[in-house]
């Protein structure tokens, strides 16, 4: 009865498990790869540790950032403007996000520059991005879903694929 209980206690903690190492696709991948902002409130330290100052405070839920190097549960990141530093792995998330760049962007119903505009984006916007072919990406902004071309905004590698 007692290994029941233990094996049933160990069962029912699999689930927090598996949500604790859903941070940045697990405790670790391939590199360099891309993140966004678990919260509305994240610090950007210096080192890799508590015990390095807060360089900067980022207040933008969803922000997409690219992983550049790991350590142990540290990962050293760089914005969309190019600023560097680490950010503890609980801070971060899987999920992909985008940030329009350059002027106002035409999102499209398909992937297609002859296709129906559905929404223009102003520089700065942020979507999620749902899936990606080699050129273009299906994306989500506020509840309304289109296509961009990957030099449209950044969170996506040039040629990467995924649905």
């Amino acid at each position: 009865m007692r290994k029941f209980f233990f094996l049933l206690a160990a069962l029912a903690l699999l689930p927090f498990a598996a949500q604790a190492e859903d941070t940045d696709n697990g405790p670790h991948g391939p590199l360099p790869r891309f993140a966004s902002l678990r919260s509305g409130e994240a610090n950007l330290r210096t080192g890799p540790g508590t015990r390095y100052p807060i360089e900067w405070v980022y207040t933008r839920r969803s922000l997409p950032v690219e992983i550049i190097a790991e350590y142990d549960v540290w990962r050293r990141v760089r914005d969309p403007e190019g600023n560097e530093g680490w950010f503890h792995k609980t801070e971060l998330t899987a999920k992909r996000s985008a940030l329009v760049s350059g002027g106002t962007q035409e999102l499209r119903d398909d992937a297609d520059d002859k296709s129906p505009v559905v929404a223009h984006l102003e520089p700065g916007a942020m979507g999620q991005i749902l899936s990606c072919k080699p050129d273009w990406c299906k994306l989500k902004f506020e509840g309304v879903k289109g296509y961009l071309r990957k030099t449209q905004f950044w969170g996506a590698y040039p040629n990467e694929t995924f649905d």
